[in-house]
C-alpha cells in the first residue's frame, strides 16, 4: 500500500505545500555542507588569525606563569588569577569562535534558507518507537547515511595521511622553538590541516546537496487528489462560498435599505425592478443610484419606498436601462441625463405646495430606446 501511494505522487508540491513544510521546520539540509562550510571557515580564520591569535595565548601563558615572590603564599590570590587567565585566553581565541559560529548558521541555511519552528523540536513519543528506529537504520536513508560515513572516512583518511607525512618534520621542529613562535606556527598547521581535510568533505558535500534537494523534493511531491483538496480549500468549498455570497449579499441589501428613504425617486418597471435615485446638487454631478433591485427585492423596494413617502415612478423601459447599466454608488450614464431630469422635474414640481390655479404638472413619458443601450435584455 505504502509503495503505490509513492507511485502515485506524480505532482510537483505547491507553493502552498512547502510554506507549510517549511512553518513545521521541514527544510533542505546537508549536514555534510554544514560540516564543510564549518571546517573551511575554520581553516580561513585560524591562517589569517594565526599571529594575533598566538601572540595574545603567548602573553597570557607568560602572564599565567609569572607569579610574584610576595604572591606565592597568598591564599586569596589563585582563584583571581586563574579567572584573569581564563578571560585572556577566552578573549584570545573569541574572533575564531565567531567566525566557527557564524559558518555554522550560515552553512546550514545554505540549501534550504532559515527557518525556525518549535513544531520540529517538540516532543513525539513516535521516535521513542524501537521498530521505527530499526527501520530508518536499516532502510534507504540508513544505507544512504553508511555510504556517506564510509566514503567521507575514506577521503578524509587519505588525506589526513597524506598532510600528515608531508608535514611531519614541521610539526617534529614545533619542540625546538620558543613558545610564542611553536603557537603561532601550530596554528598554521592546524589550518592548512582543516584546509586539506576540508577538500574531502568538499567531495562529499558536492554530491550530498544534490541528493538532499531531489530526496526533498521526492518527499513532497503530492497525489492529483491531494492537488485538487488544497485547491477547493485554498478557493474554498462550493458550498462555503455560496454560504459567503449570500452573507455579503444580505449586508449589501440592508446597508442598501438604510439608505432608501433618502432617495427622491423609486423607477420602476414597475413588478419587475425598481432603482433607487438620489441627486444633490451641491455634492454629486449627475443623480446616483442608491439601490436597486428585481422581483422580490424590487419589491421589497417599493415596499421600504412606500413607508418613507418615496415617489414611485413607473417607467418600464428607463427602469430596465437603468438596472443593467449603473451599479449601486455609481452616477447614471450621460445619455440617461435627459431622461432621468424629466423625471426628477415632474418630481420635485409634485412636491411643491400648489399654488391657486396652478394646473397639475403633466406627467411625462421618457423617451428610451433600449437597442441604444448594450446588454442582455430582461423582459417584464
Amino acid at each position: 500500500m505504502a509503495e503505490e501511494a509513492q507511485q502515485d505522487r506524480t505532482e510537483q508540491a505547491t507553493p502552498k505545500r512547502r510554506e507549510d513544510a517549511r512553518k513545521k521546520g521541514d527544510v533542505p539540509r546537508s549536514r555534510e555542507l554544514t560540516m564543510t562550510g564549518v571546517m573551511l571557515s575554520g581553516a580561513g580564520a585560524m591562517l589569517l588569525l594565526s599571529d594575533s591569535i598566538g601572540s595574545n595565548l603567548a602573553g597570557a601563558f607568560r602572564s599565567g606563569f609569572s607569579i610574584e615572590r610576595a604572591l606565592l603564599l597568598d591564599e586569596s590570590y589563585l582563584v583571581p588569577a586563574l579567572a584573569e587567565l581564563g578571560s585572556q585566553m577566552l578573549l584570545s581565541i573569541a574572533p575564531l569562535a565567531v567566525v566557527l559560529l557564524c559558518a555554522v548558521f550560515f552553512s546550514a541555511a545554505a540549501i534550504g534558507g532559515w527557518s525556525f519552528s518549535l513544531k520540529a523540536a517538540a516532543f513525539k513519543a513516535e521516535r521513542l518507537n524501537p521498530i521505527k528506529g530499526i527501520k530508518r537504520v536499516f532502510g534507504p536513508n540508513g544505507l544512504n547515511e553508511l555510504v556517506k560515513a564510509i566514503a567521507k572516512f575514506s577521503l578524509v583518511a587519505i588525506f589526513a595521511v597524506s598532510w600528515l607525512w608531508y608535514s611531519a618534520d614541521d610539526l617534529l621542529s614545533l619542540g625546538r622553538q620558543p613558545v610564542g613562535q611553536a603557537i603561532q606556527d601550530s596554528l598554521k598547521l592546524c589550518g592548512m590541516s582543516l584546509l586539506i581535510v576540508s577538500l574531502g568533505l568538499i567531495v562529499i558535500a558536492a554530491f550530498d546537496v544534490p541528493f538532499q534537494l531531489w530526496q526533498y523534493e521526492k518527499k513532497l511531491r503530492m497525489t492529483r487528489q491531494q492537488v485538487k483538496d488544497e485547491y477547493k480549500d485554498s478557493e474554498g468549498r462550493p458550498e462555503v462560498k455560496a454560504r459567503i455570497r449570500a452573507l455579503q449579499q444580505q449586508a449589501a441589501t440592508r446597508r442598501m435599505m438604510e439608505e432608501l428613504p433618502t432617495a427622491d425617486v423609486v423607477i420602476t418597471n414597475p413588478t419587475h425592478f425598481a432603482v433607487a435615485l438620489k441627486y444633490d446638487d451641491t455634492n454629486m454631478g449627475a443623480p446616483r443610484v442608491i439601490a436597486k433591485g428585481k422581483d422580490l427585492i424590487a419589491k421589497r423596494i417599493r415596499e421600504v419606498a412606500e413607508e418613507h413617502g418615496v415617489p414611485l415612478f413607473s417607467a418600464p423601459p428607463l427602469a430596465r436601462v437603468l438596472f443593467r447599466t449603473a451599479e449601486i454608488g455609481d452616477e447614471i450614464p450621460a445619455r440617461l441625463y435627459t431622461a432621468v431630469a424629466q423625471v426628477l422635474a415632474y418630481i420635485y414640481q409634485l412636491n411643491e405646495a400648489p399654488r391657486p390655479g396652478q394646473r397639475r404638472p403633466e406627467r411625462p413619458v421618457p423617451d428610451i430606446d433600449e437597442d441604444d443601450f448594450p446588454g442582455p435584455k430582461r423582459s417584464g
